[in-house]
C-alpha cells in the first residue's frame, strides 16, 4: 500500500533535494564579489547584479536523477526488496552529489578555505537519513508480514 510511513520518508527524500536547486550550497566572498553554488550552477553577486556565470550540468542532472529516484520509488511498494535495492541506489546517488559539491566548492574563488556552507550543505545528509528510515520502515513491514505468517 502507497499509506506507509516508507513513503513518506521518500518523499521528504526527494524534497529535500530538490531543495538543492533553489536555496545555496556553500557561497564564497573574493574581490569584492559574492559566489554561491545552487545545484542550477555558480552564481556571482557584483555591486547589486546578480549572474549566473558558471552552469554545472553533472550536480543538476544528479539533482534532477536523485529527486525522480526517490519519488518513483515510493511506487514500488509491492516489490520489497526491489524498494530497499532502489532506496540504496539513491544514497549512493547522493553520496556522488555530496562529491560534486565538493569538487565545485574548491574551484571556487578563494579556494576550499574561503568556502562557507549554507544550508544546501546539509540537505544531502538529511536525505541519505530519509532513506536510512525509509529502509527501517521496510524491513518493520517485513517483520510484520513473517509474524502474521507464523500465526497462521
Amino acid at each position: 500500500m502507497i499509506q506507509r510511513v516508507q513513503s513518506i520518508w521518500l518523499l521528504l527524500a526527494g524534497l529535500t533535494i530538490l531543495l538543492l536547486m533553489f536555496i545555496p550550497i556553500v557561497s564564497s566572498q573574493s574581490n569584492g564579489s559574492e559566489y554561491w553554488i545552487v545545484a542550477t550552477g555558480l552564481y556571482q553577486k557584483t555591486n547589486g547584479l546578480v549572474a549566473k556565470t558558471d552552469y554545472f550540468k553533472p550536480l543538476f542532472l544528479n539533482t534532477v536523477c536523485v529527486t525522480m529516484l526517490c519519488i518513483a520509488t515510493i511506487f514500488t511498494f509491492k516489490n520489497r526488496t526491489g524498494q530497499k535495492r532502489l532506496i540504496i541506489v539513491a544514497i549512493l546517488a547522493m553520496l556522488l552529489l555530496g562529491f560534486w559539491i565538493f569538487y565545485y566548492a574548491q574551484n571556487l574563488p578563494g579556494g576550499i578555505a574561503a568556502v562557507k556552507p549554507g544550508i544546501g550543505a546539509f540537505l544531502p545528509v538529511a536525505g541519505i537519513l530519509f532513506c536510512a528510515l525509509a529502509i527501517r520502515g521496510i524491513r518493520k513491514d517485513e517483520q510484520l508480514l513473517r509474524s502474521a505468517d507464523r500465526l497462521r
